[in-house]
């Protein structure tokens, strides 16, 4: 099964940049950026399509952070610019073995990495 180990947290101010990274033993169809804010539920950040080559992003980020990939390395990052206190949070990587649905839906993802905090103060 795939293992995917996250890095790059930290804390930043607002209007700071971030660049997070998921180092994973093999790419799957599917691979994502979610994450979960004290007291919320985890919520889907962005996500990347390998075999449509299309990246999504919730709504909320559109335009700040960037997914990608770098399959050299088996790794992939996330950008992100711009952030904001309502950023903070812990995000987790996380991997599907199906092509990625329209929506960043927690439920087809079955491998997760332990998480990194990111902490965005105002």
């Amino acid at each position: 099964q795939v293992q995917l180990v996250e890095s790059g947290g930290g804390s930043v101010q607002a209007g700071g940049s971030l660049t997070l990274s998921c180092r994973y033993t093999y790419r799957t169809l599917c691979m994502a950026w979610f994450r979960q804010a004290p007291g919320k539920e985890r919520e889907g950040v962005a996500s990347d399509d390998a075999h449509r080559g299309v990246n999504v992003y919730d709504d909320s980020v559109k335009g700040r952070f960037t997914i990608s990939q770098d399959t050299s390395q088996n790794t992939m990052f996330l950008q992100m610019n711009n952030l904001k206190p309502e950023d903070t949070g812990v995000y987790y990587c996380a991997a599907a073995s199906q092509l990625c649905p329209r929506s960043i839906l927690a439920g087809v993802f079955l491998r997760w990495g332990q998480g990194t905090q990111v902490t965005v103060s105002s």
